[in-house]
């Protein structure tokens, strides 16, 4: 055990000649005022200010600290201080852990609050994650990215060859404190003039996260109430305006024209999404195994499970022109590719063990295995055939528009879109079985055609049309 040498009034260059101790034990030379305080000499030759007492009859000691940090007379006021608590009853090294823990609690305190508010962000996820719908969720992943991945669909004019940050990035960048009314009119006024969309999405799930924030203890204190008041949205925000494109009847046979005109699976795309008007993404994914030749029907994965089916599907006819198309496009998806192709002048065989054909109708080289953004060649054909500005949702838009021709039921129509039942007789007192469906909407497929100039094929009839001269 470490031994006691002399007690002597310490002094600077007393304490400097101390020398170390010969043996492999420090030994300790003690001041006589207070008689609490001692230096420890260790064989090394380091030198500490030792605090030795008694708590409870019991030795107790506490090192002070190194004696190139500590002065003597800051060493001998915390000796005192220290045989002050053991007077009092209270065991310095609890009071030391306590002081530690706090000072520790006070500098995550500090980097909380200086932390960017995505680690907040982060945690709403999670905490809200089993509340969530998959688009809701991917809403929020979405707002928050990073950016700079590789784009895996078609860019718009001045977009470059990465993904843009999330609108929502910036802000979160920011801590919690700082994310002020001042701060997100600024940002929603930049975000605005960018993507006014998508700034009013994000303001709305901006206001949702600091709401959910407010009443979390741990970040109460940092959040600004005022933050997202609804004035910023209205002084700020343009007035949202919904978008009207629809192809007109006249519009359908130049429409059809060009459509046909570009790859075959591009073209069936887009001609499958304007004669059964389902959302864009809704179709883009579409599998082989979701396609009933046999029974004539699809299955489609619906926005929002909650409308759909029990699994979140909606079932809808297969009408005779789609049925060919799909036809058309299995049989080409079912060849494989050449046994060799030239590469750089040089013959290459390809391994054909490997090859499977794809599982989505819609197939394409994407990351996905499907058609990612029939957005381009869309819009080719759109200014091709002299259409005014028309989108994908156009298309969909001019589906259910189209259909009044025919004189369709409404709740047909939007049964078939994958529309949620807007009154409460077509919510629990009609339930089309998917023959009706399929006579109304052959009848729909088939006007639609005859403004093309194009015959519906019979069911008897194999993939291949006849085009009807005007």
């Amino acid at each position: 055990m470490a031994r006691e040498t002399e007690r002597i009034r310490l002094t600077l260059d007393r304490i400097r000649k101390l020398v170390p101790p010969a043996g492999s034990q420090a030994v300790y030379v003690f001041d006589d005022d207070p008689k609490q305080l001692c230096i420890r000499v260790t064989p090394a030759g380091a030198k500490s200010f030792v605090f030795a007492g008694k708590l409870n009859k019991v030795p107790l000691r506490i090192t002070i600290g190194d004696v190139k940090v500590w002065t003597l007379d800051d060493a001998r006021t915390e000796a005192r201080r220290l045989q002050g608590l053991i007077d009092q009853g209270i065991d310095p090294r609890q009071e030391k852990a306590e002081r530690i823990a706090a000072a520790e609690a006070k500098r995550e305190e500090a980097r909380r609050v200086e932390a960017p508010a995505l680690e907040a962000w982060t945690a709403y996820i999670e905490a809200r994650r089993p509340r969530w719908g998959a688009r809701h969720l991917d809403a929020h992943l979405d707002m928050s990215k990073e950016g700079g991945e590789k784009r895996t669909r078609g860019r718009r004019k001045g977009e470059g060859d990465t993904t843009q940050p999330g609108v929502l990035r910036p802000l979160l960048l920011l801590p919690l404190s700082r994310i002020d009314a001042a701060c997100v009119r600024a940002w929603l006024e930049d975000e605005t003039a960018k993507r006014a969309t998508s700034a009013a999405l994000a303001f709305r799930l901006l206001r949702a996260f600091l709401n959910w924030c407010s009443d979390r203890p741990e970040y109460r204190e940092q959040v600004h109430a005022d933050a997202c008041a609804p004035r910023l949205a209205k002084e700020t925000l343009p007035k949202p305006s919904a978008r009207d494109d629809c192809l007109q009847k006249e519009q359908i046979r130049p429409w059809f024209a060009e459509v046909r005109n570009l790859s075959p699976i591009q073209s069936a795309y887009l001609q499958v999404v304007l004669l059964t008007g389902p959302r864009r993404n809704e179709m883009t994914a579409l599998r082989w195994e979701d396609v009933d030749f046999k029974w004539n029907a699809m299955t489609v994965r619906d926005k929002d499970e909650s409308k759909g089916g029990l699994d979140g599907t909606r079932t809808i006819p297969l009408t005779p022109y789609v049925k060919s198309l799909l036809l058309g496009l299995k049989a080409s998806s079912e060849v494989p590719p050449p046994k060799s192709r030239i590469l750089n002048g040089k013959r290459i065989e390809s391994d054909l063990s490997l090859w499977k054909p794809s599982p989505f109708v819609f197939s394409s080289r994407s990351e996905s295995g499907h058609i990612e953004e029939p957005r381009i060649a869309h819009d080719k054909a759109v200014a091709a055939a002299g259409i005014p500005d028309l989108t994908i949702q156009g298309l969909r838009r001019s589906f259910s528009t189209l259909a009044e021709w025919t004189e369709a039921p409404e709740g047909v129509v939007a049964q078939i879109q994958g529309h949620k039942p807007s009154a409460t007789r077509e919510k629990h007192y009609k339930k089309r079985p998917l023959d009706l469906l399929r006579m109304w909407h052959t009848k729909i497929e088939a006007w639609v055609l005859e403004q093309a100039g194009i015959e519906q094929p019979g069911e008897e009839q194999a993939p291949g049309l006849r085009v009807v001269k005007a």
